[in-house]
């Protein structure tokens, strides 16, 4: 994505969207930038903006948007406004381990291309599940566990009540 050119309209309106860093901070990282446009920018703003941004390269911010800032409402619509409907999923934000086997400093979302379709994504989960109930010990029935229960107690104590 090309950068967004630094001029006076430009950083008043990175001052206003990312009000928490340096305005030019902010139009140093073009992707992360319009992310933070999608969501808080006001219309007059995203006008200004979209003079220097092409809707490639909105579907490219929107392919690689940082987990964490876009809220879903604003991921549909601007998902929509680039004739994507339904959108894809919101970008997750992971913790990864070494544990997990991958190096916690290189692990990101998949790219746009390996996002999967919903309906996908539900069969693998709902398999998932079943595999994961398969694994699991039988659970006993209440009165088992009760029964059980009360021997314990009666070793543990005695038959006092």
């Amino acid at each position: 994505m090309r950068a967004i050119p630094v001029t006076p309209l430009t950083l008043d309106i990175a001052r206003r969207i990312i009000w928490f860093e340096p305005p030019g901070l902010a139009l140093a990282d073009p992707i992360r930038f319009m992310t933070y446009a999608m969501t808080y920018a006001r219309h007059e703003d995203m006008r200004v903006i979209r003079r220097y941004v092409s809707d490639d390269e909105m579907r490219e911010a929107l392919d690689h948007a940082p987990p964490g800032i876009i809220d879903p409402r604003s991921w549909a619509y601007w998902n929509s406004k680039m004739g994507r409907y339904p959108p894809p999923p919101l970008p997750v934000r992971r913790f990864v381990t070494h544990a997990d086997g991958q190096n916690p400093f290189t692990a990101c979302n998949p790219g746009p291309a390996q996002n999967l379709d919903l309906e996908d994504q539900r069969r693998a989960g709902r398999a998932a599940l079943q595999e994961s109930r398969k694994d699991e010990s039988r659970v006993p029935d209440l009165e088992e566990v009760r029964r059980r229960a009360r021997e314990d107690w009666r070793k543990k104590y005695g038959d006092r009540k």
